[in-house]
């Protein structure tokens, strides 16, 4: 089957003939008709990760699926043929720039009937990630405020309307352009990031989502009220990632010492960081179905790629300059999709 892969890390994304996928017992095998493109892929392509995530080379990228059920494996119960899902495969069943993938059924869900597959496909990562991030870690609660940085984004456009649907005030970082349509999503401050400073304009926040590391992660310590909490997306990761990775013990020690500063500053301030790698889960995404369906988080999908477009596609990754998530397309009319905050859907 065709399917785009990495042959070696920094190297180019090239389209190759590729063994069909292997399905388990407890596997469900999904014709894709579109995965979401995430910067994950690209950072994976680089060889970001590949102390953390040592995949096999070659390697299949794509971390984002819809699709339709044509094959299950023998102890599946909660899917048949034809059915719609959507899934981020876990850490180390991913592929999903392919024309076929095999998900771990745990990992699968029935799609939202509400959207199409170019939109559920969009949602997997970046909505699990906002709900591991505000409702299982942060324990987000109604009045409390949160930080979301990149509140455009993939993971922002989510989280936002996650946050507001908690009954949090949120904040957020984003470029002029993207005022108006952040506070359409439910934002109520937002900060330009290019032009103010968030740190000499917040205070007091409960809970910070930091997606870009760095400084910023610093600065957002100062934000937090004493006991708040910021949890990383973009690093450093910590010890307890480590522990739950399985990682060998020399690997633990190296996680450890990569957050020790962030955690030091943290400590001095009263509050804490976390580093959160989001995890598959068919469970949470079906709670996200129903969020999706009754019109609280509409997907935001900025642009979809036809799948013989998949490396530009790819390499358009770094580049900015859409909203919320792009999408390849295996679907026989591909189309620009601006599912934005004026046109919710409320069925």
């Amino acid at each position: 089957m065709r399917a785009f892969v990495v042959n070696q890390y920094k190297g180019p994304l090239q389209q190759a003939d590729v063994a069909e996928p292997v399905v388990g017992d407890h596997d469900v095998l999904v014709q894709v008709k579109a995965a979401g493109l995430n910067m994950l892929d690209e950072k994976i392509r680089a060889g970001e990760f590949k102390q953390i995530l040592p995949y096999k080379l070659p390697q299949i990228l794509g971390n984002d699926v819809a699709g339709t059920v044509i094959g299950v494996g023998a102890k599946v119960q909660g899917f048949a043929f034809g059915d719609e899902v959507y899934a981020r495969p876990d850490n180390d069943r991913i592929g999903t720039f392919a024309e076929r993938i095999a998900v771990a059924e745990a990992d699968l869900a029935l799609k939202p009937v509400s959207v199409s597959l170019e939109e559920a496909a969009s949602l997997p990562l970046v909505a699990l990630t906002a709900w591991q991030a505000l409702v299982e870690r942060g324990n987000l609660k109604p009045g409390q405020r949160v930080l979301i940085h990149a509140g455009a984004g993939g993971v922002g456009t989510i989280a936002i309307q996650l946050a507001k649907h908690l009954g949090a005030t949120v904040a957020t970082t984003v470029s002029a352009d993207d005022v108006d349509f952040v506070r359409e999503l439910g934002a109520d401050s937002v900060i330009d990031y290019r032009n103010q400073d968030f740190e000499q304009l917040l205070d007091g926040y409960d809970l910070v989502l930091d997606s870009l590391g760095g400084k910023n992660l610093e600065k957002s310590l100062r934000v937090l009220r004493p006991g708040g909490k910021a949890i990383g997306i973009a690093g450093p990761p910590d010890s307890a990632f480590a522990r739950e990775l399985g990682a060998n013990p020399v690997l633990r020690l190296v996680m450890a010492a990569l957050s020790s500063r962030i955690r030091r500053q943290a400590r001095r301030l009263g509050v804490t960081y976390e580093f959160l790698f989001m995890r598959a889960s068919g469970d949470q995404l079906r709670q996200i179905t129903a969020l999706v369906d009754s019109g609280v988080l509409p997907p935001v999908v900025g642009r979809v790629f036809d799948f013989d477009q998949t490396i530009q596609a790819v390499q358009s990754l770094g580049k900015g300059g859409i909203r919320g998530k792009a999408v390849i397309s295996r679907t026989s009319q591909t189309h620009l999709i601006m599912h934005e905050p004026g046109n919710r859907r409320t069925s």
